[in-house]
């Protein structure tokens, strides 16, 4: 049996999420925008899983737009804010995810917009103190576009203090919680948020299906033109059966976000010393003394000849795990986070991520398998 410890890249479809797919699969087969039964039908339950969206993170179900993942849904929020809405600076970090980094660099060079990244401690917290000395020392309309949880290394942004300070500064507020919807409390109710993404996928749901949140203050145009679904705000047929598991998912996770976090959080902690007592010159990447996301660990490795195999010989022991961001696990360039971290490049790192899915006997059955394989790097 293999053991999947790389859920920050996807997660495992749960039995729930795959029954409620089928059922609708096989019997809701209208087009919602049809107004017969049938079609009403698939309308309703696209409905009722925007409401289930709605209420998991306090927003309106008019503030919910179905979309095909986090990368739609990042694009869309930072592309419409300069087209719609008159931005023409926007502040990020180098530390964020591929589908923000590279939407900026598009919109740098076509729309002419100023793009200004935040410094990075070598824990990946960003200096607060930077963020409000650069939106005081300008009036140009400025979004703001920050992740919730850096998808490698795991340490986490405070919304609450940067939604406050962007409100102060009449900035708008773009966050990625891909990392995080269904994991942590969000209320976009008491943050005072522009927009909000999140990906099913990350959360026991299927892949290529999606949101965004958008703060009804916000008036933007389509992102994808076409037909007048998700109330004209995002053409084409809407993929109900993803729509449906999204919402099956994300209900899953919210009513068991508590247990799931303790016990994924103890299995990290366990994963943590197991390490750190079996082997040497252990190092963990990220911030777990702030906040930080519990199902994430980056652990980087000693150097040794053979350092760049190791994540292969994982695999061929049986255990998934990533480099990195799954995005750019085919890249031969190293991770754009590390970097960034000023990581030393002759180090191996490893990013394991937990469900609530896996058990310490896993966790047991890993270092075994690590054993000879660090055994046999420093010796090499």
């Amino acid at each position: 049996m293999r053991i999947y410890l790389d859920n920050a890249a996807t997660t495992p479809l749960l039995p729930e999420v795959v029954e409620t797919m089928t059922h609708v699969l096989t019997h809701t087969y209208g087009n919602p925008s049809s107004l017969h039964a049938e079609g009403r039908n698939a309308r309703a339950t696209i409905e009722e899983a925007r409401k289930t969206v709605a209420n998991a993170i306090g927003a309106s179900i008019g503030e919910i737009f179905f979309t095909s993942g986090g990368t739609e849904s990042n694009n869309m929020a930072l592309k419409c804010s300069v087209r719609d809405l008159g931005v023409k600076r926007i502040i990020s970090s180098p530390i964020e995810h591929h589908c923000v980094l590279h939407s900026l660099e598009c919109i740098q060079k076509t729309m002419g917009v100023e793009v200004k990244l935040l410094p990075v401690n070598e824990h990946g917290r960003l200096d607060l103190n930077v963020l409000q000395e650069w939106l005081a020392d300008s009036d140009e309309k400025t979004l703001v576009s920050l992740m919730h949880s850096n998808n490698e290394i795991g340490t986490m942004i405070d919304i609450d203090a940067i939604a406050d300070i962007c409100q102060a500064h009449n900035a708008f507020f773009h966050t990625d919680t891909v990392q995080t919807v269904g994991y942590f409390p969000i209320d976009v109710s008491h943050e005072k948020i522009s927009f909000l993404s999140g990906s099913a996928h990350k959360f026991h749901g299927p892949k290529g299906i999606g949101f965004i949140y958008i703060n009804n203050e916000n008036i933007v145009k389509p992102f994808v033109d076409g037909g007048s679904q998700e109330r004209n705000m995002r053409g084409g047929t809407e993929n109900i059966v993803g729509i449906a598991g999204l919402a099956k998912a994300l209900q899953y996770s919210i009513d068991h976000m508590e247990d799931h976090k303790n016990q994924i959080s103890e299995l990290k902690a366990y994963f943590k010393e197991k390490l750190s007592t079996e082997f040497s010159d252990i190092q963990f990447m990220g911030d777990d003394q702030g906040l930080s996301h519990y199902k994430v660990l980056n652990v980087s490795f000693p150097p040794s000849p053979k350092a760049a195999l190791l994540l292969l010989s994982l695999d061929i022991a049986g255990i998934s795990a990533s480099g990195g961001s799954a995005c750019s696990s085919g890249a031969e360039a190293g991770s754009h986070v590390l970097a960034a971290l000023n990581v030393a490049p002759d180090r191996k790192n490893i990013r394991f991520s937990f469900s609530h899915l896996n058990t310490k006997a896993e966790i047991d059955q890993v270092i075994d398998k690590l054993r000879p394989i660090i055994a046999k790097e420093l010796v090499s």
